[in-house]
């Protein structure tokens, strides 16, 4: 066996602080069925680059789309799969390279902007869906392939697809588990050939925090029992956009 593998990568303070994060992240998932690189996403770019942040999380987030669609598979819609699926291709190929040849504090500033503004957007737009157009496949699609591989998280823009597509709550949760489990396999086939799993630490990174992970899905099914998830949600989005103003702040001011 590699030391590697004995070895954990980061020294205990930083572990528990990725395992706390780690948990957070999926419980949201859990509840919201997207959004981990959100919450995970700040705290873990303090601690790697985010070209290698985001694969870590493809990681984890494939363990637990699967995980998820296991128990909903026969919700889904699959005619909105395939309008959206060719451009989630799309935007995950053009994601991928930009991850991989742009400078980290331009990632940085992005990502920070992107959560921020996702934040301000979920916490005042009005409640309630209308219908859309089956033509909002493409640029809601393409734009979560974009934003998935970039920033870990697109499934906010399906979302905003399929609840204004599906007739129930439960085909779009069905659908969108599976569009990011899809989403999470083809950006890992890219990331791998690329080369972003060549270092084993972050193999064995993922390894030690998927009892985080599992801890997160079961905390979160027993969480929405207790309150709503429109309230949960609200708060994590409070949370979520103080990370993305201090991700901008620190990208201002040069700090990696």
């Amino acid at each position: 066996m590699p030391d590697a593998f004995l070895h954990a990568p980061f020294d205990n303070a930083t572990l528990a602080i990725m395992f706390v994060t780690i948990s957070l992240a999926y419980i949201i998932f859990s509840i919201a069925g997207f959004g981990t690189a959100l919450v995970a996403g700040p705290v873990l770019v303090n601690y790697m680059p985010l070209s290698q942040a985001i694969p870590l999380l493809v990681l984890l987030d494939c363990v637990a789309a699967f995980g998820k669609l296991a128990r909903m598979h026969k919700h889904v819609v699959r005619i909105e799969l395939t309008r959206l699926l060719p451009f989630m291709m799309l935007g995950s190929v053009t994601g991928i390279a930009l991850l991989l040849n742009t400078r980290a504090d331009v990632l940085m500033l992005a990502m920070g902007c992107f959560v921020t503004l996702y934040a301000v957007y979920t916490l005042t737009k009005p409640i309630g869906t209308r219908h859309l157009s089956a033509t909002w496949a493409m640029p809601l699609g393409a734009g979560g392939g974009l934003f998935g591989a970039l920033f870990g998280s697109g499934g906010f823009l399906y979302a905003i697809y399929l609840n204004g597509r599906t007739n129930t709550k439960e085909q779009a949760s069905a659908t969108q588990s599976t569009l990011i489990g899809i989403s999470t396999l083809v950006r890992m086939a890219m990331l791998t050939l690329a080369g972003a799993y060549a270092d084993l630490a972050l193999v064995v990174t993922a390894l030690y925090l998927l009892p985080a992970l599992l801890l997160g899905l079961w905390a979160g099914e027993h969480i929405s029992f207790k309150i709503s998830r429109h309230t949960f949600t609200r708060l994590i989005n409070i949370i979520i956009l103080a990370s993305g103003i201090t991700l901008v702040y620190r990208a201002c001011l040069g700090i990696n």
